[in-house]
């Protein structure tokens, strides 16, 4: 499912979308309405913009996983071990 697709078929919520991360989105929860991303995908798209694996792991778990946005606040989605 793409941002847009997301975007309109869920016109009437608000949504919560991480930018530069449009790659990782794999779906959405449709109870709570937040963004589903998958973190691996993240972890490359930080790797792919210059960071070592360790540096992109831990800007991830500190700046994007750790930080709590409102009740919007996306969900991160591990599918294999990292």
């Amino acid at each position: 499912m793409t941002k847009k697709e997301i975007i309109d078929s869920f016109e009437d919520e608000e949504l919560l979308f991480v930018d530069g991360f449009d790659a990782a989105i794999i779906g959405i929860d449709t109870v709570n309405y937040r963004v589903v991303y998958n973190k691996e995908i993240m972890i490359e798209v930080l790797i792919a913009e210059g960071m070592s694996y360790e540096d992109a792991l831990e800007h991830f778990s500190y700046n994007i996983e750790g930080a709590y946005v409102g009740e919007e606040t996306p969900i991160y989605c591990q599918t294999a071990a990292l």
